[in-house]
């Protein structure tokens, strides 16, 4: 490891003392992993299945994935100097799947009716969770839009976008973007290719005011990839 680079790299970037030599120490402990149980391998020939071999071991040793969230931590900047891009989005991702975050809440949606968020406040739900377990099945909404006084129509939309909101990155705007687009369920991203998701986005901003920005290839490739490995709670 080229740990004098390493650290320059993240002195650059504002690190204290401290959390330089714990980064250099934790992409230490990947090269003693590689070495031991990946055939020798180097920190330069490190393939993604490495990785995540390593992440899986690391949580085994560990009750909590704390201790996983800061060697992936390091290990994002590591590769990120190395100018791998692949392995440092990787342990991006693998580290945001760990991070757990309090539920959306449904106030936060871009465009929202505040007196139905507050009727539906008024029975305990006030996150994506709550809405996608109060809305999961037609019935369900039936009943919801019955007891709130909300139009079911309202109803459907908030369950629709608390389901997008599922999908990481989609939140206020996003999930409000891709619905009025027509890709208003995570199944109907799911199916798409990236490059068609992206042109489906362009072209109703194009079309339209809504005030977004169309959809990067990568994310667009993120996002496809997450909505078909989310399961499916929500029946249409």
């Amino acid at each position: 490891m080229d740990d004098k680079g390493f650290k320059t790299f993240l002195k650059r970037g504002g690190r204290s003392q401290e959390a330089i030599e714990r980064c250099v120490n934790y992409v230490i402990l990947l090269e003693e992993y590689l070495k031991n149980s990946r055939e020798n391998r180097s920190l330069e020939q490190i393939k993604s299945a490495d990785l995540i071999d390593f992440v899986n071991w690391a949580d085994s040793k560990s009750k909590t994935q704390a201790k996983t969230k800061s060697y992936l931590w390091a290990i994002r900047y590591y590769y990120e100097f190395m100018e791998n891009s692949k392995i440092s989005m990787l342990a991006g991702n693998l580290r945001q799947e760990r991070i757990k975050r309090k539920p959306f809440l449904l106030k936060d949606f871009q465009g929202i009716d505040k007196v139905q968020i507050e009727n539906l406040q008024k029975i305990g739900i006030r996150n994506i969770e709550q809405m996608c377990a109060a809305g999961a099945t037609a019935g369900d909404r039936e009943r919801l839009a019955d007891r709130t006084g909300i139009p079911l129509s309202s109803i459907v939309k908030l369950v629709k976008l608390s389901d997008l909101a599922r999908l990481p990155g989609v939140k206020a705007v996003r999930a409000r973007l891709y619905f009025e687009a027509g890709i208003d369920t995570v199944e109907k991203i799911a199916v798409l290719e990236p490059e068609e998701l992206r042109e489906k986005v362009e072209t109703y901003i194009n079309q339209s005011d809504f005030p977004g920005v169309p959809t990067l290839p990568a994310e667009a490739r993120y996002t496809v990839e997450k909505a078909r490995e989310l399961p499916k709670i929500i029946e249409y």
